[in-house]
């Protein structure tokens, strides 16, 4: 197993509440990843306020294939948001989000990802999980600013 980990920051107009109920709402976000092309609500699980079944294509080469992984929130306080994804095999995205005020209507959200997966597939999956965050960054500011 091989684990990896990266942070991004996003800042843009609202309040604390609004950027949490974002950062929660896992099908919401989903529309703005750019490997995501559906989304399924799924019994969570215990401990799991709610779970999530997302659908990505991904390219291989010339070979495309869907996968399917579940996402969990798991912590949805005031200011911290957790969510963790599972995909098979022994795949987990762990994504802790904080966020605080950054000025007059302003929010500063830190997000902090954590990778692990089987060292055959980490390289791949790290680049894909980098590559999605990085869009979804730019999106989630966009959707704020907007």
């Amino acid at each position: 197993m091989r684990t990896g980990t990266f942070d991004y920051t996003i800042t843009g107009r609202g309040t604390v509440a609004s950027a949490v109920d974002l950062m929660a709402d896992v099908p919401r976000l989903v529309t703005m990843h750019p490997l995501a092309v559906s989304t399924a609500t799924v019994p969570p699980g215990p401990g799991v306020l709610r779970s999530t079944a997302v659908t990505s294509r991904l390219k291989f080469g010339p070979v495309g294939m869907h996968i399917t992984y579940r996402a969990d929130l798991v912590l949805r306080g005031d200011d911290e948001v957790l969510t963790v994804a599972h995909q098979q095999p022994r795949t987990t995205l762990r994504s802790h989000v904080k966020v605080a005020e950054a000025g007059t209507g302003q929010v500063r959200i830190d997000v902090g990802i954590t990778f692990e997966s089987p060292s055959l597939l980490f390289s791949y999956g790290f680049a894909k999980a980098r590559f999605a965050h990085e869009h979804m960054r730019t999106e989630i500011t966009k959707y704020l600013n907007a």
